[in-house]
């Protein structure tokens, strides 16, 4: 009985380690230091932006960055048994963690990776020191009429009738599906809401050497497989995490909001919303940035992280 008890335990740690080394992982700094857990954008896309600009200068600050492309996307997409649900995305998060004997890890969720760590947050409160919200969308459908908003103003200054045909028929179309959602996203590319104006130096030297790098690539790459996935299994456009970030506020875990005042995909009242959900002086809400906040104002994001 005593062999059999000490085979299982074996094989459930094998099937764990397996687990983690199918997915693209990368760490800097010492092992020792605070852990940061980096949670990507999406669903479909990768953290090469954050692997090439920030993970290490976070890192030398004293952190043990984590950064990893979730299970059947970007770097990760050959990775097996891809289920596109929160739930496998929780045990691949675990997972990771028991691989580097973390008890309890900083999450930073980008864009949609902020959904995927509030959720997790939520389920899991005892692994979570602090939880940062940057650029997350609290209400899809909020953020959706935003960029529908916008971008028919553009569009009726411009006079562009052709643009203002398609939103027109946007208009019409279920708000949950994916369809909607894809197109909104395609013309909050196209209309420049993921990119400041007014870039800083630091954030134009960054962009620059972004461009040299090896990971550049996978900047530009997409899985339309992860977005279908996410949507038919968690019909995530249609997400809300307010209540989950009361819930998270009542264990006492510390939320702080990060965005940048030239979003596109959120407006000032979004940004409101969420300080009226964890306090004004946790939400920065900051100038010459937009989608990529730990780019374009990389120093304060680190500071920012560095004061928590």
């Amino acid at each position: 009985m005593k062999k059999l008890l000490i085979t299982a335990f074996f094989l459930i740690f094998l099937l764990k380690t397996l687990v983690a080394q199918d997915l693209y992982v990368r760490t800097f700094g010492n092992n020792t230091g605070k852990p940061v857990i980096f949670l990507h954008g999406g669903p479909g896309y990768n953290a090469a932006a954050f692997e090439i600009s920030t993970a290490k200068p976070l890192s030398e600050k004293g952190y043990f960055v984590i950064v990893y492309d979730r299970r059947g996307e970007g770097r990760s997409a050959k990775a097996t048994n891809a289920a596109y649900t929160f739930q496998q995305t929780f045990d691949d998060l675990t997972d990771l963690m028991a691989k580097y004997n973390i008890q309890k890890a900083t999450l930073i969720g980008h864009s949609f990776g902020g959904l995927v760590g509030t959720l997790f947050t939520e389920k899991y409160p005892s692994r979570v020191q602090e939880l940062i919200l940057a650029s997350v969308p609290v209400v899809m459908q909020e953020t959706f009429r935003t960029i529908l908003v916008s971008s028919k103003k553009i569009y009726e200054a411009r006079r562009d009738t052709s643009n203002l045909h398609y939103i027109n028929l946007i208009e019409k179309m279920d708000t949950a599906s994916i369809e909607y959602s894809t197109y909104l996203f395609m013309h909050a590319m196209q209309n420049g809401f993921y990119s400041t104006k007014t870039p800083n130096e630091t954030a134009i030297f960054l962009y620059s050497a972004a461009k040299k790098d090896s990971l550049y690539p996978y900047l530009s790459q997409m899985s339309r497989e992860a977005t279908i996935g996410y949507w038919q299994k968690e019909r995530y456009t249609t997400l809300n995490i307010s209540e989950q970030i009361k819930n998270i506020r009542i264990r006492g875990i510390r939320i702080i909001g990060i965005y940048g005042k030239e979003d596109g995909l959120y407006s000032p009242i979004q940004v409101m919303q969420l300080e009226n959900l964890i306090g004004n002086q946790n939400v920065y809400y900051l100038d010459n940035c937009s989608h990529n906040v730990f780019i374009d104002r990389q120093d304060q994001f680190i500071s920012l992280i560095n004061e928590l």
